[in-house]
Parts: C-alpha cells; structure tokens; sequence
C-alpha cells in the first residue's frame, strides 16, 4: 500500500489525512539540525536475511550491529522497524539480554526498555537513506518529516517500493507533519552543521541516475526550501567502491558549526588519492560568513577488496549519538589515529571504534544505518 497521498496540515495539524501545505518547511520556520544537536532517538530498519546487503555473510553482520545497538542504548531511545513478528524475533535474538519492547503493545510493555520495534517493512538496512530526514522549528508543531523521493541510488538495487515510503510511515506513527520536495535525495549525500550550511558532492547530487530533469540551480533551491539552509558547498568526487556515486558521509563532515573532519589518502598509488586531494583543495577555498572553514585530515583504511570488489572503507562514516561517537573500524594501523582525531572533535562524547571488516561488505557502515530524531 502506498503512503504517497498521506499527509498532515503542517498549520492546521491533525491526525486525519489533508493537502500537503503549499508553503515549504523553511518558509514555515524549519531547519535540518546538525547531528550533534540532543536526539530523542535512533531509527534503525534491521537488515532481512533474504535481502541483498550482505550476500552470503548475514549471520557475520550480526555482532557489528548489536554492538552499535549496545552502545546507542546508552545514550538515547532506539527505534528498529521490522518487517513482521517474525523479523522481530530474528532481531530479538541477535539483541537478547537488552531491554526491548514492541510499540503500541501493552503486552510488552517493558520497564525502562530503551529498544522499540516498530512494523514498518523494508527493503534494505541503510535507513540513513531510505529513512524520514527530521526538520525542527520554535513553535508547534516543532518536528516534522521531508520525505524525499528515493530511487535505491540511481535505480541500482531494485526493488525499493518498501524503503521508498519509509517517511510517511513514521510520520503516520510519530503522527507528524510531512513534507514532499519531488526530488530524489539520499539522507548520506547531504551533511549540515545546523547553522545554514549544507555540504554535498557533484558525484552524487548531480547524477543524471538521480534527478534528470533538475538543474544544479533547482537542486540547490530544494535544499534551501526543504531543510532550512543557505549555503551550499559542494565537493567532487567520492571514494572508490562507493556504489552511491559519492555520498559526502564517506568523505567529509562537519563536527562543529564551522570545523570539518575529511578524508585524505596518502598512498598517491591509491585510486582515492586523486579525487581526496581534489576535495581537499576545494575545502581550503570554502568560506562560511567570510570566513574559511577549519579542517581536520582523517587517514583512509588500507585498500579492502573482496570477492574482487573494491570496499567503501571509510571513517567518516562514523555517527554521532548524544553520549557516543561510532566509528567503524577495520583492523588498520589507521585505526587508533582516526579515533585519536574524532576523540579530540567531541570531548564530551565517548568515541567507540566498532570492528566493520564484515559490516563493509554491505558497502555502509554506521551512519549509512542510523538516522537521527531531534530532541524537541
């Protein structure tokens, strides 16, 4: 069943179905805050054995993602949707002996129960990208939902019908307002540091595999209208193996309103070392209110390649809970030197390096699979 048409007045807020208002969420008062702002939750969507992410590793995925979901209960709520009872109870098992509970079900109301699942189907896990992007203002009603369109990443992983309306599912639940750009757009091809600023990359938002018929200008104006912003920054290429075409989560971030953490490859052999310097260079050159941005380097991994397939490894892909930072990491000197680097971006947040060797294979880590709900 398609949730396309549903929608909630923004100010005339019910819980019954009306037109989408005509006025976009930043002339309303709305903005996208940066990952770092206070959470009331983590939204998850757990991977289904018979779905293409993990082709003939699923059961080696399993300790990667309860140890993000051990480490998340301890900074905020976790929301995991799931297709059925019965994906449920594969869940349950793999996060056995943590405190759980089913939404909207007295029968397993559980005291302090910091994990809830929610009967919202996918396709795939990377609920960054198939997931609601969250868009908060001053007065009521504060948080609303931008449900962008989704196309699997230019058509490339079929099929996508289920991930696709994963937006206004959870707007229906969270029973929230929600907004429809009519642009494709991925929630890992876009970073904000909360202030109006967004960055993004060419290789991916530009892609004709995306939003043919929309001009840069276009693009950018839907940025400004749907989350809030007024400067856009955009970088070149991504890293190589990003089947994305170059989401930014893989290549640069902001850790404070004006500061960015980027990576860089120092092997000038590597195929990355090119496109990273070039970003780099760009970076050097980006102003925020006249001023140039502040810019930390983050190593690359060693090249992973397996079964032939070069491997998205990246540290950027880390993920910022309100008590936490998730880091993947990869069995690589490179390891204890980016967790050294994201450890002094946030004092006041615990840094905690995962082991991502098998968890890559999806070609995503932890931001591909987190998507963040402001506290409000």
């Amino acid at each position: 069943m398609s949730f396309r048409r549903w929608t909630l007045s923004v100010e005339r807020w019910t819980l019954g179905p009306m037109k989408t208002d005509p006025e976009t969420p930043a002339a309303l008062g709305y903005r996208m805050p940066a990952e770092w702002e206070p959470h009331a939750a983590t939204w998850l969507s757990w991977p289904r054995r018979q779905g293409i992410s993990f082709p003939e590793s699923f059961d080696r995925v399993l300790p990667a993602l309860r140890a993000m979901v051990e480490a998340l209960i301890e900074s905020e709520q976790v929301c995991i949707n799931v297709s059925n009872r019965a994906h449920e109870a594969e869940a349950r098992s793999v996060l056995s002996g943590l405190p759980m509970e089913r939404a909207g079900d007295a029968r397993h109301r559980v005291a302090g129960a910091r994990i809830t699942f929610y009967d919202v189907p996918t396709n795939e896990p990377w609920c960054r990208d198939h997931g609601p992007i969250f868009v908060t203002r001053d007065r009521e009603p504060r948080l609303a939902v931008v449900d962008w369109d989704y196309n699997a990443w230019g058509n490339k992983y079929p099929p996508f019908d289920l991930d696709e309306v994963v937006p206004t599912r959870l707007a229906e639940i969270l029973q929230l307002p929600v907004f429809y750009p009519r642009m494709i757009l991925e929630g890992g091809s876009i970073d904000v540091n909360g202030s109006g600023v967004l960055l993004t990359s060419e290789s991916c938002l530009l892609n004709k595999n995306r939003n043919p018929d929309l001009s840069r200008d276009k693009i950018e104006q839907r940025l400004r209208d749907f989350l809030g912003v007024s400067e856009i920054l955009w970088l070149g290429d991504g890293i190589a193996g990003d089947d994305t075409d170059g989401h930014i989560d893989d290549l640069t971030r902001f850790v404070s309103e004006r500061t960015v953490v980027t990576v860089v490859e120092e092997n000038r052999a590597d195929e990355n070392y090119k496109p990273l310097q070039q970003n780099l260079a760009l970076l050097r050159e980006m102003k925020i209110g006249g001023r140039k941005l502040d810019i930390l380097t983050l190593p690359m991994p060693k090249k992973m390649v397996r079964e032939g397939l070069r491997l998205p490894a990246s540290y950027a892909n880390f993920y910022i809970a309100n008590t936490r930072v998730l880091v993947p990491t990869f069995a690589d000197p490179n390891d204890e030197i980016a967790l050294s680097i994201l450890h002094d971006c946030f004092p006041d947040r615990r840094v905690i390096g995962i082991d991502c060797r098998e968890l890559i294979w999806g070609l995503g880590t932890f931001h591909c699979l987190t998507q963040q709900q402001p506290a409000v």
